[in-house]
């Protein structure tokens, strides 16, 4: 249902998808479970894992688009980039959240997974609904509701924009090769 506009010219502007919503202190270890951090590796295979022990439902029912509202916290605990690794696989393409754990947040962005703090967004979204997130506006969108969040900084949105860091590293690398100067 929901998509980033993305590509190498695209920018970012809008996403709608699915709400699954979660509360505070959602840790690494509940978003991935730890057990299988050193045998499973294939992303795809990691996301039938994500959040099975939060949500038993959750891997086989997230379709490409949805949208996590969480509590305060969000991807505490380990530095495991496989939390992340997994919802991108799942196909969830942004949290919105009261608070995020400051790892998970940058291995967030590094992997093109959009990270948004709004309070008062996931105090009012039930889940189930259906939402917007809109960069342009900075606003998530709830039914007749906005809510206003902080923009995230040019730096931090170029990287969103192009799929994660090293999709935008790897741009930048082949354009420097392919310019003759």
């Amino acid at each position: 249902m929901g998509s980033l506009i993305q590509g190498p010219e695209a920018k970012v502007q809008h996403l709608t998808g699915r709400v699954w919503k979660y509360g505070d202190d959602v840790n690494t270890d509940v978003i991935f479970p730890g057990k299988y951090t050193y045998t499973l590796t294939d992303p795809e295979q990691m996301a039938q894992h994500a959040l099975e022990d939060l949500d038993t439902a959750f891997a086989g029912a997230v379709r490409p688009g949805d949208i996590i509202v969480a509590g305060r916290n969000w991807g505490c605990g380990s530095s495991r980039e496989q939390a992340v690794t997994c919802l991108v696989a799942a196909g969830v393409r942004a949290i919105v959240a009261v608070s995020f754990a400051r790892i998970f947040f940058r291995n967030a962005v590094n992997n093109g997974l959009l990270p948004v703090v709004c309070p008062e967004a996931v105090s009012a979204i039930p889940p189930g609904s259906i939402v917007s997130v809109n960069l342009q506006t900075c606003r998530v969108l709830y039914g007749e509701r906005a809510f206003i969040f902080p923009p995230l900084s040019p730096s931090l949105l170029q990287i969103i924009e192009a799929g994660g860091l090293i999709p935008m590293l790897k741009r930048k690398y082949a354009a420097n090769l392919s310019d003759p100067r």
